[in-house]
C-alpha cells in the first residue's frame, strides 16, 4: 500500500515496511527508546504472520530513510501497537497520526474488534494524538518506562480503541 500525502512543504508516502527497510529502524527507535531494539529483534517481528508495519518517507528522499514507522500485532480480532516512532526532526507534521491511521485502515480491512497500545504518561503528545483518535485508557502499568540517570520511572498507560461499533 503506498498513500500519498502532503504534510507542511514536504510530500510524504506511508507504505508497508519490507526487508529492506528493517536497517534504518532500530538508529530510529533510539531517539525514543531506552532499550531500542535491533535490527534482528525487528526482523524477528515482521517475520511473524501476525505482525505488520508501515513506514513514512520524504517523496524523493527515500535513501535518507523513514522519518518514521510504526508496527502492529494482530491475533484473535484484537490488535495491539508494539510500537511507534517518528524522527525528532520530522515531528510536528502529523506523520504519527498518518501511521496510526494507516494502522487503523488496516485492521478495518481485517474485521479487528479493537486496538491497544501502551503509552508513557509523560509522553503528552503522544496521550493527547491517541484521545483525539478514539483510544481511551483502561489500564496503568506503575513505573514501567525507565528512564536514563536519575529520572524516576514513569506510568504507562494502556489504551483502547474499539473497531467494531
Amino acid at each position: 500500500m503506498k498513500v500519498p500525502f502532503l504534510s507542511g512543504v514536504y510530500d510524504y508516502a506511508i507504505e508497508a515496511l519490507g526487508d529492506d527497510d528493517l536497517s534504518r529502524l532500530p538508529a530510529l527507535h533510539a531517539e525514543h527508546f531506552t532499550r531500542p531494539w535491533s535490527e534482528h529483534e525487528f526482523q524477528s517481528l515482521l517475520a511473524q504472520d501476525t505482525v505488520f508495519g508501515f513506514g513514512v518517507w520524504q517523496v524523493g528522499n527515500r535513501k535518507a530513510g523513514p522519518a518514521g514507522f510504526v508496527l502492529a500485532r494482530l491475533a484473535a480480532g484484537e490488535a495491539e501497537i508494539l510500537t511507534i516512532a517518528v524522527a525528532r526532526v520530522q515531528r510536528r507534521r502529523g506523520l504519527g497520526r498518518d501511521l496510526m491511521e494507516a494502522v487503523l485502515r488496516e485492521l478495518h480491512a481485517q474485521r479487528a474488534e479493537a486496538l491497544f497500545l501502551e503509552v508513557d504518561e509523560t509522553n503528552a503528545p503522544a496521550v493527547a494524538l491517541y484521545r483525539r483518535l478514539g483510544f481511551r485508557e483502561v489500564a496503568r502499568r506503575r513505573a514501567y518506562y525507565d528512564h536514563p540517570g536519575d529520572t524516576p520511572r514513569t506510568d504507562a498507560l494502556v489504551m483502547r480503541r474499539d473497531l467494531k461499533r
